[in-house]
């Protein structure tokens, strides 16, 4: 997408008309002026995870980010974390506003999401060389599959595969040193974010099929009604504009689904 293109868009939505609650949603939103924007980074991109950009950032939550604040004319800063882990368990410390993150039961107990913007599967990258063919296969005895802790999908990998052995580490750097090492027989992670692990090792299979279909979606601290409802509404607008189909699109993820219109967690 060229960048006059996304400059349009992004402006589109910040014109759009405010609601009567807009003060009130503003205020939850940016309590110091600014809106500070969660961020998941990685080695490779997808619906969730941004990637370095010389001094700064580029990914589908970046552009999101970005014209969320621009509709609320508001400065933007990104903390970035390893991993959806840290973030929901930064979720009650004030240090961010708004985030994005696939949605589980578990991590419902620290954040509030609002509507999904991105259909999620998780899978399996496996070793080169690995004899894993299906996901069904790597719930074996001696089989180790490193991932994100404190993650949606290491959670639900823990559950589909409980006979194998599970590496919990700080992000997808470390479970891809894992790998390389010789330490880890798998990955769990999106299918997204596995297509681009895959060149970083080569050899390496990314399997079918899936052991998490779940949704991506915005997510702010528990409490914050106002913010979560204007949230919600905006990644409405990004989905209906096409903000989001492009946003993935111009990172490479052109086979990633954007969610249904009106799709809640």
């Amino acid at each position: 997408m060229k960048p006059h293109m996304l400059l349009v868009m992004i402006a589109a939505l910040a014109a759009m008309p405010a609601r009567a609650d807009d003060a009130a949603a503003k205020k939850e939103l940016t309590p110091t002026g600014k809106l500070r924007v969660a961020i998941a980074v990685g080695p490779s991109p997808s619906a969730l995870y941004a990637i370095k950009d010389g001094q700064g950032y580029r990914g589908v939550t970046i552009r999101l980010g970005t014209a969320l604040a621009q509709k609320l004319g508001v400065p933007i800063e990104f903390v970035p974390y390893l991993a959806t882990g840290e973030i929901q368990g930064s979720a009650a410390s004030g240090a961010w506003d708004v985030s994005f993150m696939p949605v589980d039961e578990e991590r419902k107990k620290f954040v509030d999401f609002g509507n999904a913007y991105h259909l999620l599967q998780s899978t399996y990258l496996v070793a080169p060389g690995s004899a894993i063919k299906t996901v069904a296969e790597a719930n074996s005895a001696g089989v180790r599959i490193a991932g994100a802790k404190d993650t949606a999908t290491f959670r639900a990998s823990n559950k589909a595969s409980p006979n194998a052995t599970h590496i919990s580490l700080a992000g997808v750097d470390a479970a891809v040193d894992a790998m390389r090492a010789g330490q880890a027989d798998a990955i769990a992670l999106s299918r997204e974010s596995l297509t681009g692990l895959a060149a970083k090792i080569p050899g390496a299979r990314v399997l079918d099929g899936g052991f998490l279909n779940s949704t991506t979606a915005v997510a702010v601290p528990k409490g914050h009604p106002e913010a979560l409802a204007y949230a919600s509404a905006f990644i409405e607008e990004a989905k209906s504009s096409g903000l989001v189909r492009r946003a993935l699109d111009d990172m490479g993820l052109t086979a990633s689904q954007v969610a249904p219109a009106g799709m809640k967690p």
